[in-house]
């Protein structure tokens, strides 16, 4: 029904910059909020930054100052400034999405397939 197709992670040294995509489709009415959470080896998934349809925005304590959150409502993308990357940052990244579809009021939850970010040292 609604599909999230990440893109632009990657190798990187420590200090660099990456920047992530992720475009929502499908039978989708709306989107309520857009986010980033990322899971490293052994590690619980975190949240790492989300968006609202407003434009409000939360991060995670250890990426504020670094990454930054922004969407274009219209192209139902969110995007996700990474800069002074640590290799403590390096994990598999998700795009998540709460979305409400064209055939239902309820709101959804939805996940990307993930992307790898690496940040050596």
């Amino acid at each position: 029904q609604v599909q999230l197709v990440e893109s632009g992670g990657g190798l990187v040294q420590a200090g660099g910059s990456l920047r992530l995509s992720c475009a929502a489709s499908g039978s989708l009415f709306s989107i309520n909020v857009m986010g980033w959470y990322r899971q490293a080896p052994g590690k619980q998934r975190e949240l790492v930054a989300a968006i609202t349809s407003g434009g409000s925005t939360n991060y995670a304590d250890s990426v504020k100052g670094r990454f930054t959150i922004s969407s274009d409502n219209a192209k139902n993308t969110v995007y996700l400034q990474m800069n002074s990357l640590k290799p403590e940052d390096t994990a598999v990244y998700y795009c998540n999405a709460g979305v409400v579809l064209v055939t239902s009021p309820h709101e959804y939850d939805y996940w990307g397939q993930g992307t790898q970010v690496t940040v050596s040292s």
